[in-house]
């Protein structure tokens, strides 16, 4: 034993001395951020490893693409939204329906308003108009149709909270702190929110907050029962559906002891066990108690990667119940969560899952935890379980391994790992428990590093690190030439002005339906290669990022070009002959056909390496860059293939423009002036420098007021050019101003509410 102690007590000692400072980690004395981040990446992948197992009780009525094409740009108005509740409710039997959308603005599309204006001004003398307006006042009341279909009905609307806002009403809260005798209960939300329409809050059954907090890195994984908004505690859609569906009276804490019973302190700092729901009557009253962790949030079970092709909940489009093409045993005593996975909606959410995970479906996995009793939770005694697994691994591994040749100790240390691991999954699928099992692991690695004295070390590279890390962002060409001064290249967070560009695949959800996995994959990778191509090694641009199908890129950073804003439209110009020609190839494969939106602006940006710990990216952000997004936009409403800033066209001078519009867009006050670009004059086909004289001569008549004569110029344009959509689009506008005169101040700007 001696011999045993003279050859291995440094190592048994170096081996206990890790287990004792990673026992530091586990009882909360030291935290270590990277053991953090690998107890939170392996809690995200222990769900994206599990089976999604179907729950036919909860059922997603998505706003989908086919639901919006069918009906049109949603929001939808009230009338629609009332079919598709008396749907649910009357003809379908829901047990409950929870909108995660919040109606906190009148809806007048109707034109009740304008028949009624008119009735008593421009056509008050016409006999018998008032009377009939008046008769239509009911039918065109389009949020009392929709108070009529909530009215009685188990109709959960969902509400956000905000910092300092106060809009619409809210619902009766669960409980106030002066019902909670002295107890402090913390709770996430604030003094501000935006609910629903009075009227329409009145007549639903509840109303549930559904606003999303995410964690420093961006990704959500919590998911409150209970939120604080004043001085009340209101439930969130989950819990509050699931009580309608139930028919439970509001939610109330459940506290392991009374308030008489708690000390001063305790009652500082009183958290209850669980939430309860009364259910029931006599007899027959039963609570259900829903466990809760700290400020009245739990951890969100995430069941398969989420959506359509997810496997967990069944969707069915908004659009096939409300025309009834949905079988009724799908619904028929269920609880339907109304939401929409369309991603130009915003409401997919980052999740440890998938990155843009339906933030409807977030509600659905907290309704099946409820339901089933299945809330993952951290036991008070949590930590001395950590421990206990910690100790024996640590102590097992360090006294062993210093004893085993190099086979025996991989095959002891993978097999204890997989132990831990075996507890661990137990723990959590049996048990409902979260433990943590980073350190755990990271402790049986750094044991079998050091007893068999492997030792690594990072090895910095000398030289032009810098250049290297720009490699990432930039062409090769520009790296070779930062290669030449260094020095002069930083990736520090600077202002300067710069042309940022962005890229969309027009119908690109549609594509993707269109083509097997195989092919979409390959269809995406020949469009991203040839845009990629043109941006960096055509125009030296320096491309940042693809956000799904779309392209984001920049010129001017990090090497500066005075011409920057010329390269980036001679980038897009050569992006659309590209596209023609993969749309050409496309078609002959049998691929639907390809077309892309391109927005381009300049002006003064933040650009550098930007992000947080885990991830960083050199990007450019500021007013500049939204402005740019928000135009890439626009093209689809005018129906050209590319749109500019005037900044951008007044730093590029050397290409023929043709004015599309002055704008207001969403964020912005000021109006801005949106161009088309065409190509370097010498290049236009003739006829085309004709053809914009005289367009501007047009839009001139159209900014004047001057209705007829803008309509005459226009129709000759459209019939000499009957391709292009601008023209329509503004004899569309002229018929609907000429039918309501916009007045005397105004300045000719076309506001898009929308991004």
């Amino acid at each position: 034993m001696s011999d045993k102690l003279r050859k291995f007590g440094a190592r048994w000692a170096a081996g206990l001395a890790l287990t004792l400072a990673a026992l530091l980690q586990v009882s909360g004395d030291l935290r270590l951020d990277p053991i953090e981040r690998l107890d939170t990446f392996i809690a995200g992948l222990r769900m994206r490893l599990a089976p999604a197992v179907h729950d036919p009780r909860i059922v997603i009525v998505d706003i989908d693409e086919k639901s919006i094409a069918r009906i049109g740009h949603f929001p939808w108005n009230r009338k629609v939204m009332a079919q598709l509740t008396a749907r649910l409710t009357e003809h379908y039997g829901a047990a409950a329906v929870g909108y995660d959308i919040v109606f906190a603005e009148a809806d007048d599309s109707s034109g009740y308003g304008v028949l009624a204006a008119l009735a008593h001004t421009d056509l008050k003398d016409v006999p018998g108009f008032a009377q009939k307006v008046g008769g239509l006042k009911e039918a065109l009341d389009y949020d009392g149709l929709l108070v009529k279909a909530l009215r009685d009905k188990p109709v959960v609307l969902g509400y956000t909270f905000t910092d300092a806002e106060r809009k619409g009403k809210l619902p009766a809260p669960a409980f106030r702190v002066e019902d909670l005798n002295g107890r402090v209960v913390p709770a996430s939300g604030s003094n501000g929110y935006i609910a629903n329409l009075p009227r329409l809050q009145d007549a639903a059954a509840g109303g549930g907050v559904f606003t999303a907090s995410l964690d420093a890195d961006g990704i959500l994984r919590n998911a409150a029962l209970l939120v604080r908004i004043g001085d009340g505690y209101y439930p969130t859609l989950s819990l509050a559906t699931v009580a309608a569906a139930l028919g439970a009276s509001p939610p109330k804490p459940v506290f392991a002891k009374t308030a008489d019973q708690m000390s001063a302190s305790e009652l500082a700092t009183a958290a209850p066990e669980a939430i309860g729901l009364w259910t029931g009557s006599g007899k027959e009253r039963r609570q259900l108690q829903v466990r809760v962790g700290e400020n009245l949030s739990d951890a969100i079970e995430f069941r398969g990667p989420g959506g359509r092709k997810g496997g967990a909940f069944t969707y069915v489009s908004a659009t096939d119940v409300i025309e009834g093409r949905v079988q009724k045993s799908l619904l028929e005593g269920n609880i339907v969560l109304v939401g929409t996975t369309v991603p130009g909606l915003n409401d997919l959410r980052p999740t440890p899952v998938n990155p843009a995970y339906p933030g409807v479906e977030v509600h659905a996995n907290m309704i099946k935890s409820i339901l089933d009793d299945t809330i993952k939770f951290r036991p008070n005694y949590a930590d001395a379980v950590d421990a206990i697994v910690l100790l024996a691994s640590g102590i097992a591994l360090a006294l062993a391994l210093p004893l085993l040749s190099p086979l025996p100790a991989v095959l002891l240390s993978l097999g204890l790992a997989g132990a831990v691991c075996g507890f661990n999954y137990y723990a959590y699928h049996t048990l409902d428990w979260m433990l943590r099992l980073g350190m755990s692991l990271t402790l049986i690695a750094l044991l079998f590093v050091l007893n068999l004295a492997w030792s690594w070390f990072f090895e910095f590279r000398k030289g032009r690190a810098l250049v290297s890390r720009f490699g990432e962002y930039v062409a090769p060409e520009l790296v070779a030439k930062m290669a030449e001064n260094p020095e002069a290249y930083n990736m520090d967070g600077e202002s300067r002005e710069l042309s940022v560009m962005f890229v969309d695949v027009r119908g690109f959800t549609t594509i993707s339906e269109g083509l097997s996995p195989k092919a979409l994959r390959e269809y995406i990778n020949l469009y991203l290669t040839a845009m990629s191509e043109d941006i960096r090694s055509s125009h030296q641009g320096t491309l940042d990022k693809y956000i799904g199908d779309a392209v984001m890129a920049f010129w001017g950073a990090p090497v500066a070009f005075a011409d920057h804003a010329s390269r980036a439209v001679a980038t897009s110009l050569l992006m659309q002959a590209s596209a023609e020609r993969l749309n050409r190839d496309f078609l002959k494969r049998g691929w639907p056909g390809l077309k892309i939106g391109i927005g381009i602006n300049t002006g003064h940006m933040h650009v550098g390496d930007m992000g947080s710990r885990i991830r960083r990216a050199y990007t450019v952000m500021g007013d500049a860059v939204n402005l740019g997004a928000r135009l890439e936009g626009i093209t689809k409403v005018y129906g050209v293939g590319i749109a500019v800033g005037a900044a951008t066209r007044l730093a590029a001078p050397e290409f023929v423009y043709r004015e599309l519009d002055l704008v207001r867009v969403k964020g912005k006050n000021e109006p801005v002036a949106v161009f088309e670009p065409l190509g370097k004059a010498a290049d236009l086909a003739p006829g085309v420098l004709e053809e914009l004289r005289d367009w501007d001569a047009a839009l001139a008549l159209v900014r004047a007021q001057q209705w007829d004569d803008a309509e005459h110029r226009i129709e000759a344009l459209r019939a000499a050019h009957p391709a292009c959509g601008l023209y329509q689009l503004y004899l569309e506008r002229i018929a609907i101003r000429r039918a309501q005169p916009p007045g005397e101040g105004w300045d000719g700007v076309t506001a898009f509410d929308t991004k």
